[in-house]
């Protein structure tokens, strides 16, 4: 239902930071669950993180926590997702992914993040 755009992927080296944006179309985006999604080379999309529409409450995968920070500006229809210390394996494409229920429904385009080692 939500149009999303992701941006802020690139190429950075093992240990450097990104910071991830996703745009949301619309005025029904504080209505909505929202998440990040990764998929790396030959494998499955996985869960990243996920944030509430009001911002209190968080999930993480094990393998990011510590590391990455899911937030969101309603005012501006935008979550974020600031990933640190980046590694060789958080390689892939990064989705972003809005719901009302239990499963997402909105899915934007996907942005490349690349580290290198």
């Amino acid at each position: 239902q939500l149009q999303l755009v992701e941006s802020g992927g690139g190429l950075v080296q093992a240990g450097g930071s990104l910071r991830l944006s996703c745009a949301a179309s619309g005025r029904t985006f504080r209505t909505y669950r929202m998440g990040w999604f990764r998929q790396a080379p030959g494998k499955e999309r996985e869960f990243v993180a996920d944030i509430n529409w009001s911002g209190d409450a968080k999930n993480y995968a094990d393998f990011v926590k510590g590391r990455f920070t899911i937030s969101r500006d309603n005012a501006k229809n935008t979550v974020y997702l600031q990933m640190n210390s980046l590694k060789p394996e958080d390689t892939g494409v990064y989705y972003c992914a809005g719901r009302l229920g239990t499963s997402y429904n909105s899915w934007g385009q996907g942005t490349q993040v690349t580290v290198s080692s």
